[in-house]
């Protein structure tokens, strides 16, 4: 009889964000598979979840999917989890679930905490219709997904981390335009939750002066929508040139 993998989101801040489904999954799994063994363990503890764990990263995912699935496929619960947020968002887990539907095996995803939702409504830009990046190609490829994305017609999100958040802002400015609307969010549940929004070039210009840490959420308005502000704006200047009494 064939066992079940669990997908199992864990807090990305505050360790109260973790469902009671998410923690009974868990303690009733015969394996947990972390990202970082060391880092689980703290999660672990804490909720009292006395199993056994194994390493799932992106160094050794390749080669660890087919012994997990033949694990599953004795009958063995199997959950996974990353350091932080739902796996396979910007972590391992993409691999393990397609192999365990190309094999018939059940998959279940619970549902919980993610980064890029809470950044993205926080923003106040448009969030009916919306891009995830996750986090930019470093080097090769990096340029030509920047003007890709400078018109991409839907608000996008991009990860990043502190040390590369100026660069980012300056190069999105760069091909977006200055003016184009924007949000930072960092730090997402945690004490010093922290979004600031305005443009690229200002947003830029802000975190020259303050340095972030933590974890970092870019969310930018699309093209189009940046166009139809322009657009507007441009109509409200032209309407109080031609009536003075407008102010």
């Amino acid at each position: 009889m064939s066992g079940k993998l669990y997908i199992v989101p864990t807090p990305v801040g505050n360790l109260g964000d973790m469902t009671p489904r998410a923690i009974d999954t868990l303690r009733s799994s015969d394996l947990i598979l972390c990202e970082d063994t060391r880092t689980s363990a703290v999660l672990l503890r804490h909720f009292d979840i006395n199993v056994p764990t194994a390493s799932h990263h992106k160094f050794n995912e390749h080669t660890a999917v087919q012994p997990v699935v033949q694990r599953i496929e004795s009958g063995e619960t199997i959950s996974l989890i990353s350091d932080a947020g739902t796996p396979g968002i910007s972590d391992p887990g993409f691999m393990l679930v397609r192999e365990c539907r190309r094999n018939g095996i059940e998959v279940e995803t619970l549902p919980g905490a993610t980064a890029l939702i809470p950044a993205l409504v926080n923003s106040g830009l448009p969030c009916d219709r919306f891009t995830f990046e996750g986090f930019l190609p470093q080097k090769k490829g990096r340029n030509t997904r920047l003007e890709e994305l400078s018109r991409e017609p839907r608000t996008f999100i991009i990860y990043e981390s502190p040390l590369r958040l100026v660069k980012t802002l300056e190069q999105l400015a760069a091909y977006c335009g200055r003016e184009r609307e924007a949000s930072v969010s960092r730090e997402i549940s945690k004490l010093h939750d922290t979004t600031v929004t305005g443009t690229l070039g200002e947003l830029a210009e802000h975190f020259k002066m303050n340095i972030p840490k933590g974890e970092i959420v870019i969310v930018v308005s699309g093209f189009k929508e940046a166009q139809e502000r322009k657009v507007h704006r441009n109509k409200y200047r032209d309407k109080n040139e031609e009536d003075p009494d407008i102010n």
